[in-house]
């Protein structure tokens, strides 16, 4: 019998809309779900040489006295400067482009039903990392929501946060390109109900009405 390779979906929204709560529920509903996030820590991590290029781009200044990435410093880095911010990318994006691939093939052998990539910056990173996506799922909060979120998740001040939210593509012009929207301002039994709404979309969705 001939395998279906499995719909791969590319799971974005702006900083602190809730992605991870979405792909959790992706994956207790079967899906096998990948972190960028989580990928780009693992390529900067001590011995890789992703580490070694942000220290000859960035100097000593990112990182800790025990010689690992200080994230939070190389943040205020990057959200201050946008030509600091995509020299970081041109280091980071391309190593996790190809972690996410190889992550898609093994899914895509093991026989997952759905794959879903949580990707931030999807649009972000441009044409080649959206190949790889049959659909895109926004996830969408209201701006205050992302504030106070991201203020309260990593520590920040006001202006930092609101620095790190404008680094961004502006949420409007994400959801337009997005296939399935995702509110995350509600209660998370909301949440739920929208990703158990698209779950069976997808499902009964006919391969020829995907993008690719």
């Amino acid at each position: 019998m001939l395998r279906v390779s499995a719909p791969v979906v590319g799971l974005t929204g702006g900083i602190a809309t809730g992605k991870s709560l979405v792909a959790g529920f992706f994956r207790e509903m079967g899906a096998a779900v990948v972190d960028a996030d989580e990928l780009a820590r693992q390529v900067t991590a001590p011995g890789e040489p992703a580490l070694a290029e942000i220290r000859r781009v960035f100097g000593p200044g990112v990182f800790t006295p025990e010689g690992e990435l200080d994230r939070r410093a190389l943040g205020r880095v990057v959200f201050a400067d946008p030509e600091k911010r995509r020299a970081l990318e041109r280091i980071v994006h391309p190593r996790v482009r190809q972690r996410l691939e190889e992550a898609v093939a093994r899914f895509q052998a093991a026989g997952a039903p759905l794959i879903v990539l949580e990707i931030p910056l999807l649009f972000e990173a441009g044409e080649p990392l959206l190949r790889l996506i049959d659909w895109v799922v926004v996830v969408t909060a209201p701006e205050a929501v992302q504030l106070e979120r991201l203020k309260a998740r990593n520590g920040l001040t006001e202006a930092e946060a609101r620095a790190r939210m404008a680094a961004q593509m502006p949420l409007a012009e994400k959801v337009k390109r997005a296939d399935y929207l995702v509110d995350n301002g509600g209660s998370p039994e909301e949440t739920r109900r929208q990703v158990a709404h698209i779950w069976e979309a997808m499902r009964r969705a006919d391969r020829a009405d995907r993008p690719r």
